[in-house]
């Protein structure tokens, strides 16, 4: 399965949405690597290790479900999680980029692929459709909290330092 949406983070054409900066999406967005909990709330734990630059290693454990994935890190740009094969967990990845196509909008862009063929796809089409809107709820929840920390001033620099 191969699936990707768009969230629009500001658009110049509409008041009711708050403006935010690349800076604070980013931040947002790093936040959601390294600190998952405060985005998903039925994660157990997360570990993080194997810190290098722009990159590390986390494990994440869902009850009794372990994931082990690598998150790479474009700055102000792209999130890359890569999940690799491991028990029955398939290789699979998200791509989360930062997009700026004219000026004053922004959006993200999340690509989901969860390392299926084609073939493997059209046998999972219906599982596959569930997939794709708990992705894409959760991407959703995501921005909400991104836009509900940078509104109280959570994501601004001097805070994180």
């Amino acid at each position: 399965m191969k699936f990707e949406h768009l969230i629009e983070i500001n658009d110049p054409l509409n008041p009711l949405i708050d403006t935010l900066t690349r800076e604070q999406v980013w931040r947002g967005l790093v936040l959601a690597a390294e600190s998952p909990k405060l985005f998903v709330p039925h994660l157990d734990e997360c570990t993080i290790d194997q810190r290098e630059s722009g990159s590390f290693r986390r494990s994440r454990r869902f009850g009794e479900l372990v994931v082990i994935d690598r998150v790479l890190l474009t700055p102000l740009q792209e999130v890359r999680y890569e999940v690799p094969e491991q028990g029955e967990i398939a290789a699979s990845s998200l791509t989360v980029t930062i997009e700026t196509p004219a000026e004053h909008t922004m959006f993200v862009r999340f690509k989901y692929d969860d390392g299926h063929d084609a073939e493997t796809d059209k046998v999972n089409a219906m599982y596959d459709e569930y997939k794709k809107s708990a992705y894409q709820e959760a991407d959703i929840d995501t921005i909400r909290i991104v836009r509900e920390m940078a509104g109280a001033g959570r994501l601004d620099a001097s805070y994180l330092n």
